[in-house]
């Protein structure tokens, strides 16, 4: 690196401190446990996993956790990228060192996986439910979310954005996944050359 790029490295480091110091601030001051949305989410989490927890097909557990998994993480990524770019955020957290453990860290991926499990279990089209979902999601849950001050958009972003964002979250899950399960498949035909 030469000496402007490591002085303008440290200058971003430097802010990302002073950022990091006032998320914490303002999660001590204003979001913490003495406060009632903090318990609010810290219910919405739990009561999350303990559903899951109650109603998973625990003969799919492996497909519908990796499922869930690649929910949360693209979930994750999308909602980063949007919070990066000053398009929306979560103003409470959990814990203040989590930037995505906020209202929707278990909340979305369990009920994605639900329905997920429920197409599976009943043969039913996994897009038209999933998409139903990310209709239910990005134009009834957010938009409650922000109502109770829990979720904010900002910069003319509309929940429709929102709404093409869990679309490609839906999808891409379903492909990895479903990639996967093609592996599994395929490793368990019999071996041709033998």
């Amino acid at each position: 690196m030469t000496s402007e790029q490591i002085e303008h490295f440290e200058q971003i480091e430097k802010y990302s401190d002073k950022l990091t110091n006032s998320q914490v601030y303002f999660w001590k001051h204003y979001s913490s446990w003495e406060t009632w949305q903090f318990w609010f989410l810290l219910v919405v989490f739990v009561l999350s996993l303990i559903i899951l927890y109650l109603l998973i097909d625990k003969r799919k557990a492996l497909l519908l956790g990796f499922y869930g998994m690649n929910i949360h993480m693209w979930l994750s990524y999308f909602d980063d990228m949007a919070i990066e770019n000053g398009l929306w955020k979560f103003p409470y957290k959990i814990v203040p060192f989590f930037p995505g453990f906020a209202i929707d860290a278990a909340f979305a991926p369990v009920i994605f996986i639900l329905v997920y499990q429920w197409t599976l279990n009943r043969n039913k089209n996994y897009y038209i439910y999933a998409v139903s979902l990310s209709v239910f999601i990005a134009f009834l849950w957010r938009p409650f979310l922000s109502t109770l001050g829990l979720f904010r958009i900002y910069n003319g972003i509309n929940y429709i954005y929102l709404f093409l964002g869990l679309l490609t979250v839906m999808l891409v899950s379903k492909w990895i996944t479903n990639i996967f399960v093609h592996f599994q498949k395929e490793s368990n035909l019999p071996n041709e050359g033998a």
